[in-house]
């Protein structure tokens, strides 16, 4: 399934419209807690680990957005956004979320 942060497909026609599609994925506080626990794993300010856990709860919000497209007949999403919010008592969970418009284009 085509996906694109563009609200169309260069070169293909939007033949039919099927509606907002989104997809979410909660990041617990566990992995806040090995996240701090191990901080030496930063180089650079980065951590290879923490970068990981929110790639892979990207790739679940984009798998459950994709799922929902697929049951309404589409076949590609436009317009996407993703968003990243705290969630919960002090920021305990990180929030993946994202959206689009399913479509199905020739």
């Amino acid at each position: 399934m085509i996906q694109s942060t563009t609200p169309s497909i260069e070169g293909r026609r939007i033949r039919e419209y099927h509606g907002v599609v989104t997809g979410e994925a909660i990041l617990g506080a566990n992995l806040f807690k090995d996240f701090f626990a191990g901080i030496r794993d930063i180089v650079g300010g980065r951590s290879a680990a923490y970068e990981k856990e929110l790639r892979k709860a990207r790739t679940v919000a984009f798998e459950e957005m994709e799922e929902q497209a697929a049951q309404l007949g589409a076949n590609a999403i436009v317009g996407i956004d993703l968003d990243y919010e705290t969630v919960g008592g002090q920021g305990s969970m990180l929030m993946v979320t994202a959206s689009g418009t399913a479509i199905t284009i020739e």
